[in-house]
């Protein structure tokens, strides 16, 4: 090898990355406690910059509706509009679902007292040919008082175990809200001074990318954002629609909980693929409190809404916003939840999308040049 300049100095970079990454590797512990300690320091500005981009969404098709031409008023009136219209979303969940939720509650507490009685006599007819069967159910007692009152006695006894940690579940709490105030001063920052923010970002790339590399850097931000932005627009007024949808059902054939069960299950379609079950299992133990009967009902019901929803409605309110093969979708959302919970099913399909548009432009360009 002709050790020139040029040929040093890959060298000395590849000996160089070979120390840090040993140096890395030996000491994983003290990495993985500084990183922690980074990304507490950073959490709050990237959860603003979550809510910046969510925030984004309505306020840019506010400005671009209402205000055609340039004015100082825009940006201000829009982002108001906009933080209002999601504060108002969550006003009308917590006021519809917190008294729904008290009296359903109270309505499952009154009872289990006659479902479960119910229930063993249902299970002994059942199995009344297996003795043994039958012999086990009968020596199951479902006291339902003797439950509640041994609940109140553990949270009493608990009680002075739970005043030990009241100050330091304060100090978490309010830990919490000072994080959330910061992210949300930080989003609006953003949303302020988004135009600015970007020509600065474009600078800094220009300074160190060349100018291949500056359209390649573009071209996966501007994907990105658009698939994002399209993949929570269009979740969200699916969510939405089906929500109604159960909502207007359920009413219609006088099944319990109708309102609770709609807002359940248009907050548990926000998860791709299986939010919208976990609803219909929440909502069909809820009211099989009430009647078995209803329940297989409403089992029914979902399973017909869901073929509407997944034939007719997804296709055109979200359509192929995400352009995401449904084994990749189905991959995105086990990975994402393993990874980062709910909040990481959301994420990593538009991410998977994004990731795969690549690929395939890749490929595409690779067969060209062949």
């Amino acid at each position: 090898m002709n050790l020139n300049k040029d040929n040093m100095k890959k060298i000395l970079g590849i000996i160089t990355f070979t120390l840090l990454l040993l140096a890395i590797l030996m000491n994983m512990g003290s990495v993985k406690s500084y990183l922690a300690f980074l990304w507490g320091i950073l959490f709050p500005f990237v959860m603003g910059g979550a809510i910046a981009f969510i925030l984004n969404i309505p306020m840019a098709a506010i400005e671009k509706k209402l205000f055609r031409k340039e004015s100082k008023l825009a940006r201000p009136v829009s982002m108001v509009l906009s933080i209002l219209f999601v504060f108002a979303l969550m006003g009308i969940v917590v006021v519809v679902v917190i008294p729904q939720l008290g009296k359903t509650i109270d309505s499952i507490s009154a009872g289990m007292a006659t479902f479960l009685p119910k229930a063993q006599a249902w299970l002994e007819d059942a199995f009344g040919k297996q003795k043994d069967v039958v012999d086990f159910i009968e020596s199951m007692e479902f006291d339902w008082k003797s439950w509640v009152e041994g609940f109140k006695d553990f949270a009493l006894s608990g009680a002075g175990s739970v005043i030990s940690y009241t100050m330091s579940a304060t100090m978490v709490v309010i830990n919490g809200v000072m994080t959330f105030f910061i992210a949300f001063v930080f989003a609006l920052y953003i949303l302020n001074q988004k135009e600015n923010l970007g020509r600065q970002c474009m600078k800094v790339i220009h300074a160190f990318f060349s100018a291949k590399a500056v359209d390649k850097i573009c071209h996966v931000c501007s994907l990105s954002h658009r698939t994002f932005s399209k993949f929570i627009t269009g979740q969200c007024l699916e969510a939405l629609i089906l929500g109604t949808m159960f909502f207007v059902s359920m009413t219609i054939l006088r099944l319990p909980y109708a309102l609770l069960v709609g807002v359940l299950i248009a907050f548990t379609a926000l998860i791709p693929m299986i939010g919208a079950f976990i609803g219909c299992a929440v909502g069909a133990f809820l009211i099989l409190m009430v009647s078995p009967m209803q329940a297989l009902f409403f089992i029914i019901l979902f399973f017909v809404l869901q073929q509407i929803e997944g034939n007719l409605i997804y296709p055109h309110v979200v359509g192929n916003s995400v352009g995401l093969p449904s084994m990749w979708v189905l991959f995105a959302v086990t990975v994402g939840g393993k990874l980062m919970g709910v909040v990481g099913m959301l994420v990593f399909i538009p991410f998977m999308s994004v990731l795969y548009t690549l690929f395939r432009e890749w490929v595409n360009r690779r067969g060209r040049k062949a």
